[in-house]
């Protein structure tokens, strides 16, 4: 690197080259499934993403057999929705841990993954409505001489 004396000759000093932006690429396996794991809470979903009619498959059952809130349902297609891609694409997940808001946060998380490695064009889209970022608020862990994580037992003067 060239010594500068003043601001003058900065102008004249060459850019250093910026690294270029990693460029995602499609990953596939062997059948043509985009494979991702989503987690949100304490659940943790594996998510397997191909080309098909649209079925969604949660642990073996319908999605909507599975989440039978709509509220649930709704968080499980937000990113097969703001993509335009009902219809297009086969998922099955396996979901463990958690209650049900959690594994449908988590199968989100792992669907927008997997669809970003099927289709790389997709990231813009998915990053910018947020189902790219992994939520990491989990339950603080309960403390000893505490009835919960910070709440004190009931306390009496008497």
């Amino acid at each position: 690197m060239a010594e500068l004396n003043s601001l003058a000759e900065l102008g004249t000093v060459a850019a250093v080259a910026q690294p270029a932006a990693p460029v995602h690429v499609q990953k596939l396996d062997k059948s043509g499934r985009a494979y991702a794991t989503g987690k949100r809470k304490d659940a943790i979903a594996r998510v397997w993403v191909k080309p098909g009619s649209g079925k969604i498959i949660v642990n073996d059952k319908e999605f909507a057999a599975y989440f039978a809130r709509p509220v649930l349902q709704m968080i499980l297609k937000q990113p097969i929705v703001a993509t335009n891609r009902e219809g297009q694409f086969d998922i099955v997940a396996t979901v463990i841990g958690g209650g049900l808001s959690g594994q449908a946060g988590a199968v989100r998380h792992g669907i927008s993954k997997a669809l970003t490695y099927y289709e790389p064009g997709l990231r813009a889209v998915l990053k910018k409505g947020g189902f790219l970022t992994r939520d990491s608020r989990t339950v603080e862990r309960k403390k000893y001489g505490k009835a919960k994580a910070r709440r004190s037992f009931q306390f009496s003067k008497r």
